[in-house]
This record gives C-alpha cells, sequence and structure tokens, in this order.
C-alpha cells in the first residue's frame, strides 16, 4: 500500500508541476498582445518593430520544438524542464527591464526558446507518470489548465496593462517560475529517451528548415505572398525539411523516426491537429479584433466576452480526457471538429457590424467545447502510439506541427481577408472576415472527415498504445521510401 500511495503522490505532484509550466507557456503566448499599443508608446516603437515582439517568440517556439524534445531525450527530460523554467525566468526579467524595442524583442526570442523546451517536454513527463490507462484524465486536466491560461491571458495582459504597467505583464512570471523550480527539483523523476547521441545533422536540418517555413509564413502577412523574401524563404525553408527527411531515413538514430508516420494513429492524429489549429487559431486571430474594430469593445472587454469562448476550453477538457479513455480518441476529435466547423460557420454568417454579443453566445460555446473535445484525446492518441519511451519525439513533433498549422492559418485566412476586405471600416473588416471564417471552417470540416478513420477502441490508450508496441518495434528506419 505505501508504494501505491507514494506512486498516486508523484503522479500528482508531475501532473500539477508539468501543467503550471504549460501555464506559464500559453499565458505569456497572450498577454502580450493587448499591452502592445502601451509598449508602442513607452518604447517608441514602430507598427513594423512592435510586430517582431510577437514574431520573435512565435519562431522561437515554433523553430525549437523538436531540438528542446530531443534534447530532453538526451540529457534528461526533467533536467532540461527545469532548464527552460529558468531561462523562462530569465527572459521574462529581461523583457520587464527592457530599456528599448530590440531589447524587448530579443528577450521574447530567450521565452520562445525555453517554451520549446518546457512544452513538449510536458507531454513527456505525463507519460513517464502515467500509466496508458490513466492518461486521458491527465490529459484532460492538462489540456484544461492551458484553457486556463489561454482564458486568462488577455484578461491578466489588459488588466495588468491599464492598472498597473506593461512591464508587469513579464514580472508576473518571476515568482511563479522561482516557486516552481524547487517543487520540480525534487518531486519530478529524471528519465531519457532511447536515443543515445545527438542527431546533430537533423537538428540542424529541423531548426533551419522551420526557421525558413515559419520566417516566410510570418512576413508574408505584412509583404505578401509574391515578396522575394517570403519566397526564397519557404522555399529554402522546404528543401531543408525534405533534406531533413532524407537525413532521418538514412540515421540509426534519428531525432524524429520516419516510421512514427507510418502508425495510421500517429499521423492522421497529427493532421487533425494541423486543421484544428489552422481552422481556430486563424479565426481567433480575426475575431478578437473583430469585437474590438468592429463592435468597438476595449481589450480588457474583448478578453472577457471571450471567456465564454476559452471558458469553455478549460471546463471540458478535463472530461474529454476521461470519457476518450471509454470511448476512443476518433470519436472526440471528429464531433469535437465537427462543431468547431459549426461554430464558425454560424459566426459567417451572422458576422455584421451591428451584431450582438447575445448572438455570438452560443457559437463561442461551441467552438470552445469543440476545441476541448480535441486537444486532450488528440495528445492521449499521439502517446499512445508510440513506446512511452519515443514520447519526447512524438511530442516535439505534434507541437511544431501544431504550430505550424496555426501559423499557417493566419497567414492563409489573412490572405483571404485582405483578397476581400481590410481594416479601413467596419464594413470593410466585416466583408473580410466572413470569407475567412468560411475558409477556416471548411479546414475544420475536412479534418472532422479525416478524424472518422482514424482506429476506434473502447479503450484507447491502452489499446492504441499496445499497438504501437508491436508496430514500431517491428518497424524499420526505412520503412518510409525516400
Amino acid at each position: 500500500m505505501p508504494s501505491i500511495t507514494t506512486n498516486a503522490t508523484r503522479r500528482i505532484s508531475t501532473l500539477v508541476i508539468v501543467s503550471i509550466g504549460l501555464f506559464m507557456m500559453v499565458l505569456d503566448n497572450l498577454v502580450v498582445n493587448v499591452a502592445l499599443p502601451s509598449i508602442r508608446v513607452d518604447l517608441g516603437a514602430s507598427i513594423q518593430t512592435l510586430e517582431w515582439t510577437v514574431n520573435a517568440y512565435i519562431l522561437a517556439y515554433a523553430v525549437l520544438l523538436l531540438t528542446g524534445a530531443a534534447l530532453g531525450d538526451r540529457l534528461g527530460r526533467k533536467r532540461m524542464f527545469m532548464a527552460g523554467i529558468t531561462l523562462f525566468i530569465v527572459g521574462s526579467a529581461a523583457a520587464a527591464l527592457s530599456p528599448s524595442i530590440d531589447f524587448l524583442i530579443a528577450a521574447r526570442a530567450v521565452q520562445g526558446i525555453a517554451a520549446a523546451i518546457v512544452t513538449p517536454l510536458t507531454l513527456t513527463l505525463i507519460a513517464e507518470a502515467f500509466p496508458p490507462e490513466q492518461r486521458g484524465l491527465a490529459l484532460g486536466v492538462w489540456s484544461g489548465v492551458s484553457g486556463i491560461g489561454v482564458a486568462l491571458g488577455p484578461l491578466v495582459g489588459g488588466a495588468l496593462t491599464q492598472f498597473a504597467s506593461w512591464h508587469w505583464i513579464f514580472w508576473v512570471n518571476v515568482p511563479i517560475g522561482l516557486t516552481l523550480l524547487p517543487f520540480a527539483r525534487t518531486r519530478l523523476t529524471e528519465s531519457r529517451g532511447e536515443v543515445k547521441h545527438l542527431d546533430l545533422p537533423g537538428l540542424t536540418l529541423a531548426s533551419s528548415g522551420l526557421f525558413g517555413v515559419v520566417y516566410g509564413l510570418v512576413r508574408s502577412q505584412s509583404l505578401g505572398w509574391s515578396s522575394p523574401e517570403v519566397i526564397v524563404a519557404l522555399a529554402a525553408g522546404i528543401a531543408l525539411l525534405a533534406a531533413f527527411i532524407r537525413q532521418e531515413l538514412r540515421t540509426s538514430e534519428p531525432m524524429l523516426p520516419m516510421q512514427f508516420f507510418a502508425n495510421r494513429g500517429f499521423a492522421v492524429t497529427n493532421v487533425v491537429s494541423i486543421a484544428m489549429y489552422f481552422g481556430m487559431f486563424g479565426s481567433i486571430f480575426f475575431l478578437s479584433q473583430f469585437l474590438q474594430t468592429v463592435l468597438h469593445n476595449t481589450p480588457l472587454q474583448a478578453g472577457v466576452k471571450l471567456l465564454v469562448w476559452t471558458g469553455a476550453v478549460m471546463v471540458v477538457s478535463p472530461a474529454t480526457g476521461f470519457l476518450s479513455e471509454r470511448y476512443g480518441s476518433r470519436l472526440f476529435m471528429a464531433a469535437g471538429l465537427g462543431l468547431q466547423g459549426l461554430a464558425l460557420a454560424i459566426l459567417a454568417t451572422s458576422a455584421s457590424v451591428h451584431q450582438s454579443y447575445a448572438s455570438m453566445l452560443i457559437p463561442f460555446v461551441l467552438a470552445g467545447s469543440g476545441m476541448a473535445m480535441v486537444f486532450a484525446p488528440s495528445a492521449n492518441a499521439v502517446l499512445a502510439s508510440v513506446r512511452t519511451a519515443q514520447t519526447g519525439q512524438a511530442s516535439g513533433a505534434t507541437n511544431a506541427l501544431r504550430e505550424l498549422g496555426g501559423v499557417l492559418g493566419i497567414a492563409i485566412l489573412g490572405t483571404v481577408f485582405t483578397s476581400h476586405g481590410s481594416y479601413a471600416s467596419p464594413h470593410a473588416y466585416v466583408s473580410g472576415l466572413v470569407p475567412a471564417l468560411w475558409v477556416g471552417a471548411a479546414v475544420l470540416a475536412g479534418g472532422a472527415l479525416i478524424a472518422a478513420v482514424l482506429p476506434f477502441s473502447t479503450r484507447a490508450s491502452a489499446a492504441e498504445h499496445a499497438a504501437a508496441e508491436a508496430t514500431i518495434d517491428e518497424a524499420s528506419p526505412v520503412a518510409i521510401p525516400a
């Protein structure tokens, strides 16, 4: 009995620690947006440099997710989690003390690097602590805490900026991180992956390729798709990622085993995740501005009104994580994407310069509930499709692909928006918003259809995990032809 109690305590401690770490990363990614006007005035920033206070974080984060997971596998997941939290504290303090916009951009890049280390390791540490049959509920709590970060981000950013100063949106991370570190040191258990040596060529190619693709997508929003800078960045990024795939197929110790994608559960779940991040996060980007630009809400008011959406994620996630253990991941992912697509279709149909907030409540609840139905089950499906020792590699890949989906969604929906509308007037904004929402809804509907081909089981994680052990044990490094 003591050992059972000890194991249960360790699992709960691990879940609490990694969830707080994830909360810090999610919160900080969102609090900055509402503080941008104050930062621009205080630091004398131009619109172009102000844009990079957001882009620097996104670039560093998306580019280094695979690297963060690989370092955890090689050097120790507990060690790298603590290193990531420490680096995040340093980056946050530097951002709060920034004397210039350039210094702030550099500090935001440091925060992005730290987030790229911490985020994939939160999933890996949960996979190590919980047996497959208990992961669904744990991942439900994990995604629920992430939902709290999403919900509180705009509120915390707006409140601190309005009642204190923008510096405090960064200072708030310091005491949280300093409190978390001693608990991580004493309560987390160290673990490593199977890889004995870092795949340096793969690491270099993956980071460089992701940088090119993400940089090109980010810059397309302001320069347009025909810009030579965008074209060269995207072409170089795609070429480097192709070289990365070839490298991973040839090496005996890849940082991302390509045979993962021969597993239908892993491959389809990642396609579903990309579709969700493309459709929903691209749409949220424009809907949050719709509340301010067209309906004349302050940033804080917009954050409060989005709580219906983000709060639904927080409330529904734990239940979907638990229920996906019983009914399988496929059902929840397909239904969740369907609800999100329906929500965007309702918003696209009803959007107008005179739209009432009451008319947005139902689609907001549907969208948030749909997101919650995908978060935990998709994470569970990915972890169940690989061996426990490979969860770091799988988590890094999944998080990188999700981030690419979100950046791609903002870029593509941004192109649709500017092709049909503009920021010139409320009517012009609605003219661009409506077709952008329809594109997002279509992508989500496509993702729902793809989710329907996932294998179904009555206890998804246990069954899929056993299948993964057999499938991946039999697979060779060249299972997918070059």
